[in-house]
């Protein structure tokens, strides 16, 4: 009876921050830019977005089981180049197209940190399309001033050092496309 007790206990709590989230995501106004999200950690712990304060981000859905997951060399570049500026790319796996990124979260870390050396923070797999989306990618892809639903793999959100979404790139959009690093370049001569 007792463990009932508990697991009803976490229950309700889990379900209490959970409409808590979600009447935020309702009010927009609430919102004021990605620092008010918590996202996963590989790990399973949660982590702030507003730790980040100050910085430039490219946040990018990913996946290892993909004809663009050639990207994940070019995206380790960029960061490479930039981050002594600065500038974090925040990597969020999913598998919301069929068979791209299967199982937990074990496998694209070993295989983006073996195969392409990346050292780039790489979050808990999550939703990026409905049902099921996560909070994050609802203010994304509605709230951000760049609407649209997720169409594949690699889509890339560019936020600037106050928080804001400031541009973004489609799946096809190569992280070192000259338009793209040019934003990036924006982004980063923005004081915070």
């Amino acid at each position: 009876m007792k463990g009932f007790i508990i697991t009803f206990y976490a229950l309700s709590i889990f379900i209490f921050v959970s409409q808590a989230q979600a009447q935020e995501m309702a009010n927009p106004a609430r919102v004021q830019s990605v620092y008010d999200f918590k996202v996963k950690t590989m790990a399973g712990t949660d982590k702030s977005l507003a730790d980040y304060r100050g910085q430039a981000l490219l946040i990018v859905n990913t996946t290892i089981h993909c004809g663009e997951g050639n990207q994940y060399n070019d995206l380790e570049k960029l960061y490479e180049r930039y981050k002594d500026r600065g500038f974090v790319i925040l990597a969020f796996p999913t598998n919301d197209f069929p068979g791209q990124e299967p199982g937990d979260n074990s496998p694209p870390k070993q295989f983006c940190e073996l195969s392409f050396k990346t050292s780039f923070p790489l979050f808990s797999q999550i939703s990026v399309r409905k049902p099921g989306i996560d909070f994050l990618y609802q203010y994304l892809t509605t709230l951000s001033g760049f609407s649209g639903e997720i169409t594949w793999n690699f889509n890339k959100f560019l936020v600037d050092r106050q928080g804001r979404v400031i541009a973004r790139f489609g799946p096809k959009t190569d992280p070192m496309d000259p338009q793209l690093e040019e934003s990036v370049l924006r982004a980063l001569s923005q004081s915070f």
